[in-house]
């Protein structure tokens, strides 16, 4: 009987569903969050994903995953979506889907890149560009339970143009603290220089590898590639430290 109920949720999260947009919301330039209406959704965990796919006319069809943005909200999912130049799905969701269009999505998926409201470590997020958006479905899910787990999240982004839930950011949460890294151009007020994340960034900003954190790190494969090998070589533990990765 387990067996059954076990295969019978994977089967649930393998089907696709169709659904539809609710809204849209402008993050930047470059990035929207839709908001999705998903019939029978069975929920998900922070940190997990879904695939998308879009079919033509013509009957071509194409598919990419992306990250979840939301907490758990009974049938809603919320996708922050970041134009690619030269994208073939991209480019659509950000700047042609509105509010009643229709879309394919199955999931959710993934089941280690997550962070479960039970888990009672410190948590060391690290953000590369749009890999902030699983990290935020995790401070949404910690503070949809009301989690005194302390969080502390470093992002790293070109420029502050280019940053994604700007105002939930700034108003922050109760044990919430974010450390904001620009490699490209820095606000006036910023005392670091513009340049990519540093092993003394981690230090300065992250917690002590003998407080034993959950590391979560997302971001482009170079990005993610250099924090993890930053954080191990601080002395964290590698099985402490969890990625997700996008690119090349």
């Amino acid at each position: 009987m387990a067996r059954a109920t076990v295969l019978g949720r994977l089967g649930d999260r393998l089907r696709w569903r169709v659904a539809e947009v609710v809204s849209r919301h402008v993050e930047s330039e470059t990035a929207v969050t839709i908001s999705l209406e998903v019939p029978e959704w069975p929920g998900h965990l922070a940190g997990q994903h879904v695939d998308v796919r879009l079919t033509a006319e013509d009957g071509y069809s194409t598919q990419r995953s992306y990250s979840i943005a939301s907490a758990v909200n009974g049938k809603l999912v919320e996708l922050t979506v970041q134009r690619i130049p030269g994208g073939e799905v991209s480019p659509y969701l950000v700047d042609e889907l509105v509010p009643g269009d229709k879309i394919e999505v199955r999931g959710p998926v993934g089941g280690w890149f997550v962070w479960r409201p039970e888990q009672r470590e410190p948590v060391l997020l690290v953000a590369g560009g749009s890999g902030l958006v699983p990290l935020m479905s995790m401070i949404r899910a910690r503070g949809a339970v009301d989690s005194r787990v302390p969080f502390r999240l470093l992002y790293s982004l070109r420029s502050p143009q280019e940053q994604l839930y700007g105002a939930e950011l700034r108003e922050g949460a109760p044990g919430l603290d974010v450390t904001r890294l620009y490699t490209r151009q820095a606000p006036q007020e910023s005392t670091r220089p513009p340049g990519r994340i540093t092993p003394e960034d981690l230090a300065n900003h992250g917690w002590p590898p003998d407080f034993e954190p959950v590391c979560y790190v997302c971001g482009p494969t170079a990005f993610v590639e250099k924090a993890a090998a930053y954080l191990v070589l601080l002395g964290h533990k590698a099985e402490q430290v969890r990625t997700e990765r996008f690119g090349g």
